[in-house]
């Protein structure tokens, strides 16, 4: 099962280093509102023994070690060399200057109570000036941002901004994590197309290249490993893709894949399996915090509506089989409600066929809270993301495709949305990584667990 390469041409046997890392692991995070807040106030609680890290394979999930013979299953963090929590440093950026403590009351998702058990680490960590574009989030403003003559001096300060947290803390090594805002839709124009010409953009402020890509740019050039967890066209553009594996950085994204979609990546594989055909399936999720503010404009609704639409042609495949997918009809809405705040509240209603083409339905009413369904997805990408560049992983991260509603793959690799087939290269990346600190232990004379 763990001994091959996978379809997309990545070799899952590929050298690793096995070493399990030294050192503190610094992760700054552009966009420090609900989402991050979530993320670093549960890491936390979870440090002062106030809550589980529930929802996050990095933590809970487990492997199976070992040959037919002598099995055992065991903890993720156990066998795979993964950063500790407590070697975990945060910061950030972003356009209103409040403390992490009070960014997290106003955020709403954390009771009161645990925020107050965590405060003095909370209020410790406070964002630095953010680089933002009122063209591409249009619903949003805030003063707490950076000026600079062009795009490049923003870059710059970026940059400067990364090796100074690096210097403060004293880390070993950093990653950078998108949580920002949905910016505006836009493609890939030839600003995009190259190193040199993207370069001459940021010189030239050319309108096409977007605070996350700014921000991406400087990730690379730093070295860093580069997440975007919103929908935002931001690290395939081939400029980002080129530069990361000339520094030799990896990178993956798009868009957590956290409530509906997530849902959807699990049914719509079932109904391939069992033959059972889909005439239609629409959604609509209402949600009422900032994301749900900023998706108020069209411009950013329509980046997030296509990211949310992609997977069920892909995993279904209807020119593989007209008779039961080829008339699909998929529909995708989101309304921003402010009432719910960030507790979404997400409806399906499912048509579908089975035996002489009689109908049935299905429909799903998730009231799931978002934030919290994508802090453990944060935690993991972040810890796997050092795995990755650590052991020479570099360009775009193929295997951690679980963990997004669009996941950009190397340049001519077709996308997988199944969320099985995504667990299984997860774990088969995570199983080599586990076997060769295995074999590091081994060969230092060590036999316990990091």
């Amino acid at each position: 099962m763990y001994d091959r390469s996978d379809e997309q041409g990545e070799a899952i046997n590929a050298p690793i280093s096995g070493s399990w890392p030294a050192g503190r692991l610094g992760v700054l995070i552009p966009g420090m509102g609900a989402v991050a807040t979530t993320f670093i106030g549960g890491v936390s609680a979870i440090r002062r023994g106030l809550g589980k890290p529930i929802g996050a394979m990095s933590q809970m999930g487990t492997l199976t070690m070992g040959s037919n013979s002598s099995e055992r299953t065991c903890p993720v963090r156990d066998v795979v060399p993964l950063a500790r929590l407590d070697d975990l440093v945060f910061g950030g950026w972003d356009i209103f200057d409040d403390d992490m403590y009070t960014a997290a009351v106003d955020a709403g998702v954390l009771e009161r109570s645990l925020l107050d058990g965590i405060k003095p680490d909370l209020q410790a960590i406070r964002p630095m000036p953010a680089v933002f574009d009122k063209r591409y989030v249009n619903r949003l403003n805030g003063p707490h941002t950076k000026s600079g003559r062009t795009k490049m001096d923003l870059a710059d300060q970026l940059c400067a901004d990364i090796q100074e947290f690096k210097a403060a803390n004293s880390l070993a090594r950093m990653v950078m994590i998108w949580c920002g805002s949905t910016e505006s839709y836009s493609q890939p124009g030839p600003v995009h197309q190259s190193v040199t010409g993207f370069e001459a953009g940021l010189k030239a402020n050319d309108p096409g290249i977007a605070p996350s890509m700014i921000y991406a740019y400087a990730a690379i050039q730093e070295g860093m490993p580069f997440v975007n967890g919103a929908p935002n066209l931001t690290e395939e553009i081939p400029a980002l893709q080129a530069l990361a594996q000339q520094n030799e950085v990896p990178l993956s994204g798009k868009d957590f894949k956290t409530g509906q979609t997530m849902i959807k990546t699990v049914l719509a594989p079932a109904f391939k399996a069992r033959l059972l055909g889909v005439a239609g399936w629409f959604s609509t999720n209402i949600l009422g915090n900032r994301d749900g503010a900023v998706l108020d404009d069209p411009q950013a609704l329509k980046a997030k509506e296509i990211s949310k639409l992609g997977s069920l042609e892909h995993i279904l495949q209807p020119e593989l089989f007209p008779d039961l997918y080829a008339d699909l009809h998929h529909s995708v809405k989101i309304n921003y409600y402010p009432p719910r705040g960030d507790n979404k509240e997400g409806w399906d209603n499912i048509d579908i066929f089975g035996w002489l083409g009689y109908p049935m339905q299905l429909k799903i009413n998730f009231l799931c809270r978002d934030s919290i369904l994508a802090a453990p997805l944060v935690l993991d990408v972040a810890l796997f993301m050092d795995l990755a560049a650590r052991s020479g992983w570099h360009g775009t991260q193929e295997w951690l495709s679980f963990y997004y509603k669009s996941p950009v793959t190397p340049a001519g690799a077709s996308v997988e949305h199944d969320l099985f087939q995504q667990l299984e290269r997860l774990k088969n990346k995570l199983h080599q990584a586990a076997q060769a600190a295995v074999g590091n232990r081994k060969s230092n004379g060590v036999n316990n667990a990091n």
